[in-house]
């Protein structure tokens, strides 16, 4: 028996991890929603050299004049931004820290609702004037001030002094574990200037006035950058287009596929375990047919017998499930630990787990229990 209930344990594990793994999956998709699914990226196209094609990015065909075309000649564009990246060292005093230094432009905030602590954000006037100025997110923040104010210090980047106007609010960790909060934002002009000293921009990110013309905007788009870089009818574009929103479709598909996947697995877990629970049951009232038959005989009712029997399958089948649930708050806990990945532990998936384990143990005990319940007293006292 002391087998059979482990093995229905570790059932209820299994259980719970499922029911990790798909809050896992709801994490992600709330993530990529985060970034809005009215999103577009624009990234340089492919450059073939003898045979060979580059991956994205292997052009440097975007510059900022098409950033600013996109914003000012289509309609259903609400907003766009240049974006180049770069790791630097950034240094203050005494103290360095490597992080990924972005060039962005005011437009970048709304695009990507991001917040500020603290101080302000870039405007165009730092823009226009390639300033010398740069919001840190706060793992800078912290590792380069502590617990100082670091609004009006002055850092540092490949030895050009950027003055910090503000703290950027806080992102949290990417759906890959990438701390967003990791980076120092400065004037994409600045960036490209004295930072990078380059003429180009690496990508473009746009937002559509809304969901539903976010299609109609990247066809705009399209037409409007083969206009201007040029490119002959039938030609390959030098830029690719990137959709957020049919990211987020696709692994809203792919979530919906493996719920049901994993559903199944977890539907045939629980009919297996149940059954294990019934055998159990089962022998236990063979195995106590005499004990039945005398407490029928001191006065129990059918009624008790049956109540008796549904309360040992269910402490059994709930016991495997309070196991599960603690070792899924501990995996979970572990997992956020060890491989910095964001997890959730909610309360009522909790409390549905115990009670899915509960129900369980009374479905598939409920038979043995009726069986038990219905012994003739006179033969459970003559069984041997």
């Amino acid at each position: 028996m002391l087998i059979m209930a482990f093995r229905i344990a570790l059932r209820a594990l299994a259980r719970n991890k499922l029911r990790s793994f798909l809050t896992m999956l709801g994490i992600m998709q709330e993530q990529i929603a985060s970034l809005g699914t009215n999103l577009l990226v624009i990234l340089p196209g492919t450059v073939t050299l003898g045979g060979a094609r580059s991956g994205s990015g292997g052009r440097q065909s975007l510059i900022p004049a098409d950033a600013r075309a996109i914003m000012n000649e289509i309609p259903v564009v609400a907003g766009a931004s240049p974006v180049l990246r770069q790791g630097q060292q950034v240094i203050v005093g005494d103290q360095n820290w490597g992080t990924s230094i972005q060039g962005v432009a005011p437009e970048f905030q709304q695009i990507r609702d991001w917040q500020v602590r603290e101080g302000r954000f870039i405007n165009q006037a730092d823009v226009d004037s390639t300033a010398k100025v740069a919001l840190v997110g706060e793992t800078v923040a912290y590792n380069l001030f502590g617990e100082d104010d670091p609004v009006g210090a002055v850092i540092r980047i490949k030895k050009v002094p950027f003055r910090i106007i503000g703290i950027l609010g806080a992102k949290g960790q990417s759906g890959n574990g990438t701390d967003q909060d990791d980076v120092v934002m400065v004037p994409y002009t600045s960036m490209m200037k004295l930072v990078m000293g380059v003429t180009y921009i690496q990508q473009i990110i746009v937002a559509a006035v809304s969901a539903d013309t976010t299609q109609e905007a990247s066809t705009q788009i399209a037409a409007l950058l083969r206009q201007r870089h040029k490119i002959r009818p039938g030609a390959d574009d030098d830029f690719t287009i990137r959709n957020l929103s049919d990211i987020a479709e696709a692994a809203s598909n792919s979530a919906t596929v493996m719920a049901v996947l994993l559903g199944s697995i977890a539907s045939v877990s629980l009919i297996v375990g149940g059954i294990g629970i019934m055998n159990i049951m089962l022998v236990s009232v063979t195995e106590r047919t005499r004990e039945i038959g005398i407490r029928m005989a001191v006065g129990a009712r059918g009624r008790d017998i049956m109540l008796q029997f549904i309360v040992e399958a269910v402490v059994m089948a709930a016991s495997g499930g309070v196991i599960g649930i603690l070792v899924g708050i501990g995996s979970s806990n572990l997992i956020k630990y060890l491989a910095a990945l964001p997890t959730l532990i909610r309360p009522e998936i909790i409390a549905i787990s115990f009670l899915v384990s509960g129900s369980v143990g009374v479905f598939f005990g409920f038979y043995p229990a009726r069986k038990a319940s219905k012994l003739d007293p006179i033969d459970a006292l003559r069984y041997e």
